[in-house]
């Protein structure tokens, strides 16, 4: 799906590298049906390490039985969602994700047709859902190739690791937008792959 990226990308003084050593992008648009639950999974990750966030989210998944939809979440507590390990305020934002979206107050059945910006405008309305959360979905559940989200902390170290350098958000977004648009979603994921795996 990446191979116009990746080709892009391999002439890059620092994202070529890890094209080389990393290979292929792994990031996969989502079907519409598991737009939900993906934004479920990204409340839960939010400033959480990827082990953390991971077992918070078995340990729900195994609450709801695998299936996690709007319905079924609404039926569980904030006290059983807490006891799966989330913070208070997480649980309460998974809740009103789906409260919002049972009543249709969020269209998220509709959001792989609008523009990047309206996609957050769209998402935002939901309590604990940032620009963070947002881009997020942007790029693993809707596969949007140009996305950089500079406020998360990996990206960040990820930058500062290849470039060797301090970077403040206003000139790494410069930087990024000047050499690696259109493809900043998968210089992104190579990013995240150099600081995560060495």
């Amino acid at each position: 799906m990446w191979r116009k990226a990746e080709k892009f990308l391999l002439k890059d003084k620092y994202i070529g590298p890890l094209v080389k050593k990393w290979g292929h992008c792994d990031i996969s648009p989502r079907k519409k049906c598991d737009y939900f639950s993906g934004l479920v999974r990204e409340i839960i990750s939010q400033q959480l390490s990827g082990a953390s966030a991971s077992a918070i989210r078995g340990r729900f998944e195994k609450k709801v039985h695998g299936k996690i939809t709007p319905g079924n979440i609404l039926k569980q507590s904030e006290q059983t969602l807490r006891n799966c390990g989330m913070a208070w305020s997480k649980a309460r934002y998974i809740r009103d994700l789906a409260l919002k979206v049972k009543d249709g107050s969020v269209r998220i059945d509709r959001l792989n047709g609008l523009f990047d910006d309206e996609v957050i405008e769209e998402l935002i309305k939901v309590k604990g859902i940032g620009n963070w959360t947002a881009e997020m979905f942007l790029m693993f559940s809707l596969g949007r190739p140009d996305i950089f989200p500079m406020e998360d902390l990996g990206i960040k170290k990820g930058f500062e690791k290849v470039t060797d350098k301090k970077w403040d958000k206003v000139k790494a977004s410069k930087f990024a937008e000047k050499n690696w648009k259109p493809w900043r979603t998968v210089a992104s994921w190579y990013l995240w792959q150099s600081l995560e795996f060495g």
